[in-house]
């Protein structure tokens, strides 16, 4: 039974300077993946103000986990990402990046922000009783690239075993294609598997004049072209969700003289694991006609993240603290795309969701994701951390009303 605190926007709005100055802080100073030191002290120094939090550093890496506990009941996880990407920043605020080639341009800063906003909060809630059970709030390294072993912060954080206990995990991302505090919100699968692979198709070689004299990979590279773009046409069901797409072919060096080898390289996307298994299984067999044409091949195929799986159940959750504190906000019923999403791992091992919020102030041209010139409407930091924070009490059991009605 939940029982909502009748202030929660309002409480959230007035501490939007906060807000604002933890994110643009974060901001200037970006980190790459499994490199925010930084990152990860400034976040402790924040929680340590809040107090009442038993703050757990060096997890993951860098990853902190705070957590906030409040008597008997279940465990609830809310996690924000914080690296970001080898990118240049084009943006001429005061905030803008001092890192050369390193910018938040995937909203992480604003995540970090937010859920040091919700931690803020929900302490407060917590020492005036409103709730009983457990909240951990995670901050997690290296969501946007994966380790030597292809391994990324959230499943580091998983293997360090301090999230064992979680029974649901909510998450939110930045959505730069919707209006400020509308919600892009699907139910099931709604970003893709991620797998990549490289295909070496192995020839002899030989001089441009003879190529008769030789095994040529370049031309039978051109029938597993064929072959790969045709795969998704003819070999997957049309009313699955599917894609494989090559972005890179390497061979030779100068124009007489036939390579030994040619790399393909590229990347496959699906939603079910059914599809993700069936379209591994053709990338093999068409790798095999290579024998067929004269050559020999090596094939590695790297399983990425799964796909984000969103509990029907929590999205409701999500769908209604939205619609009680923001009910002129709109919900976008739609997948968000075929990009990769490590919080994936997490919905596979705990029930757990995340929606989309828009950051987009409708009047500015607000960019797309990972590009130089992106940037958000901070209006939609308060918003944020008062989505969260009510989704975590709706979850947990109510001590004392604070205000509102029951649910």
């Amino acid at each position: 039974m939940h029982t909502p605190t009748y202030d929660l926007s309002q409480r959230a709005q007035l501490i939007q300077s906060d807000l604002v100055q933890w994110r643009r802080h974060i901001h200037r100073y970006p980190e790459l993946s499994f490199q925010e030191r930084q990152t990860s002290l400034y976040i402790k120094q924040v929680l340590e103000s809040i107090g009442s939090l038993d703050i757990e550093t060096d997890i993951a890496g860098t990853g902190i986990i705070a957590t906030l506990r409040a008597g008997e009941g279940p465990v609830i996880g809310l996690r924000a990402d914080m690296d970001a990407l080898p990118i240049q920043e084009e943006n001429e605020t005061d905030y803008r990046s001092q890192h050369p080639g390193v910018m938040h341009a995937c909203g992480h800063d604003a995540h970090v922000a937010i859920l040091l906003g919700a931690a803020k909060l929900l302490t407060e809630d917590a020492r005036a009783g409103a709730f009983t059970g457990t909240i951990k709030f995670i901050f997690q390294p290296a969501e946007e690239a994966g380790d030597k072993e292809g391994k990324t912060g959230a499943v580091h954080m998983l293997e360090s075993g301090r999230l064992d206990d979680v029974e649901t995990a909510i998450a939110l991302h930045m959505c730069p294609w919707q209006r400020t505090g509308d919600m892009q919100i699907h139910d099931g699968p709604s970003m893709a598997n991620v797998d990549n692979f490289s295909l070496v198709i192995k020839g002899s070689g030989g001089h441009g004049g003879y190529p008769h004299m030789g095994t040529d990979p370049i031309w039978i590279s051109s029938y597993v072209l064929q072959g790969l773009y045709s795969l998704m046409n003819r070999k997957v069901d049309p009313m699955e969700v599917g894609v494989l797409s090559v972005g890179e072919i390497h061979g030779g060096l100068t124009s007489n003289v036939i390579p030994d080898s040619v790399t393909i390289s590229g990347t496959m996307r699906s939603y079910t694991p059914e599809v993700r298994a069936q379209i591994t299984q053709e990338l093999q067999t068409m790798a095999g006609m290579i024998t067929s044409l004269g050559g020999t091949y090596e094939l590695d195929i790297e399983h990425g993240e799964p796909a984000l799986f969103n509990h029907p159940k929590v999205n409701t959750v999500i769908r209604n603290a939205a619609s009680s504190l923001y009910p002129d906000s709109r919900f976008i019923e739609e997948a968000f795309g075929m990009g990769g999403e490590d919080f994936g791992h997490m919905t596979t091992r705990m029930t757990g969701a995340m929606f989309f919020l828009g950051c987009n102030n409708s009047s500015s041209d607000m960019k797309r994701l990972h590009t130089s010139t992106f940037d958000i409407d901070e209006n939609v930091l308060p918003m944020g951390t008062a989505i969260l924070a009510d989704c975590a009490t709706r979850l947990l059991p109510s001590k004392v009303k604070l205000g509102g009605e029951m649910e």
